[in-house]
């Protein structure tokens, strides 16, 4: 009987380890031994490779966006012709100041004074009351969205509405005020010279209408209603006079009040005579009879001016109607009137000549320093500095956007 052949397992390829096993530990199956990795890292190369397409992509449309707008400033953009005037407010009556007040140091200041009036122009060169006159005048609309000149500048619609054709010539009219030199800029720009000038000189014309034309307005109901006193105060005079020459004819005298004075004077000299007799008798009294005939006339002479002094001071002064104080009193108040309505008639005179000096004096005159001249050659667009901006702009945007996706990357890894 042959013994059982014992078979020994075939060596392993691999080099034993030097860690010995336990007793009860199990070999580990050949299924979960982990694979051996490849000598190249694979994984590694695509994020890098992801960030460089990234970046390529970035500064690609940096630079397509650049010749973009090289390519537009350079040839498709049209051209703006500006032209620019320079005017100041000018008030009529700035040479009437005080040089010794405040007044006098303010308007010795550049642009003291006319300030106010200056801000007033402007608000209104702006306004769309102006605007509107430009285009009934100047036909701006259909120039500015003629589709001869390039889409960007042009208006978008000949017919737009006032208020986006406002919003749209905001970046084609400019006005402002120069604190320094207190003058006021007026520029405007135009696809042709001549729209651009008539643009300019229509609002100067314009804005001085409005500045003298409210001043005027107030100015010219001043007058008005001065007028209307004057010609209400030359009636009112021309009744008081007539009422006097009236009365003064009633009475049949030119004036009462020298008529009682010289009543007054006649019965101061009748008391003066009969005083004179009553002494007189009373003398002859004394050593003639009463019957005796100088007495006898002495007392009719006295009883002649006691009847002719009753007689005046009846006429002086009675409760009769005709009595000469009452006549004198009537008098007296009908001049005064009369004297009243002249001396109103002449102050009312003398405020109307005043007023309309004073609406002389308000009238306020647009000075131009420098008149809106034909622009000789195109100021904008500023085609190199344009273009040279918005390429400085598009890569800057790009390095920004380049840094953000590093920033992430790193955050993420």
């Amino acid at each position: 009987m042959t013994a059982p052949t014992i078979l020994a397992d075939p060596p392993s390829s691999h080099p034993p380890t030097s860690h010995p096993q336990h007793a009860d530990q199990k070999p580990a199956p050949a299924a979960e031994i982990p694979a051996m990795a490849p000598s190249f890292p694979l994984p590694a190369l695509r994020p890098a490779r992801r960030a460089l397409r990234v970046r390529h992509i970035v500064l690609g449309l940096a630079t397509a966006s650049s010749l973009l707008a090289g390519l537009y400033w350079g040839l498709l953009a049209s051209d703006l012709y500006v032209c620019e005037a320079q005017v100041v407010v000018v008030r009529a009556d700035m040479g009437g100041v005080d040089p010794g007040g405040l007044g006098g140091l303010l308007s010795g200041l550049p642009g003291g004074g006319n300030r106010a009036d200056q801000m007033l122009l402007r608000s209104h060169l702006l306004s769309l009351d102006m605007l509107a006159r430009l285009d009934a005048e100047l036909h701006l609309r259909q120039r500015y969205a003629d589709h001869a000149h390039d889409p960007l500048a042009r208006l978008r619609d000949a017919h737009a509405p006032l208020a986006r054709f406002a919003d749209y010539m905001k970046r084609r009219i400019a006005i402002d005020y120069d604190d320094n030199e207190g003058v006021l800029h007026v520029e405007a720009a135009a696809f042709d010279p001549q729209t651009a000038q008539a643009i300019v000189a229509t609002m100067l014309r314009e804005g001085a209408q409005f500045m003298n034309r409210n001043d005027h307005r107030l100015a010219q109901v001043q007058v008005d209603f001065l007028s209307g006193e004057a010609q209400r105060m030359g009636a009112r005079n021309e009744a008081a006079r007539k009422a006097l020459l009236a009365y003064q004819n009633k009475a049949g005298m030119v004036s009462p009040e020298d008529t009682l004075q010289s009543v007054a004077g006649t019965i101061a000299q009748l008391e003066a005579r009969r005083s004179a007799l009553q002494t007189q008798l009373g003398t002859l009294e004394a050593y003639l009879v009463p019957s005796h005939p100088d007495v006898v006339a002495l007392r009719q002479q006295i009883a002649a001016v006691d009847g002719e002094l009753a007689r005046e001071r009846d006429r002086a002064a009675s409760n009769a109607p005709g009595a000469l104080n009452r006549s004198a009193d009537a008098f007296r108040q009908l001049e005064q009137e009369a004297q009243f309505s002249q001396g109103l008639y002449q102050t009312t005179l003398a405020a109307l000549e005043k007023g309309r000096i004073t609406a002389m004096q308000a009238m306020k005159q647009v000075s131009v320093i420098q008149s809106p001249s034909l622009p000789e050659y195109p100021a904008r667009p500023r085609r190199f500095v344009n273009t040279l901006v918005f390429t400085l702009a598009a890569f800057l945007t790009a390095g920004i956007a380049l840094l953000l996706v590093a920033v992430v990357r790193d955050h993420i890894d």
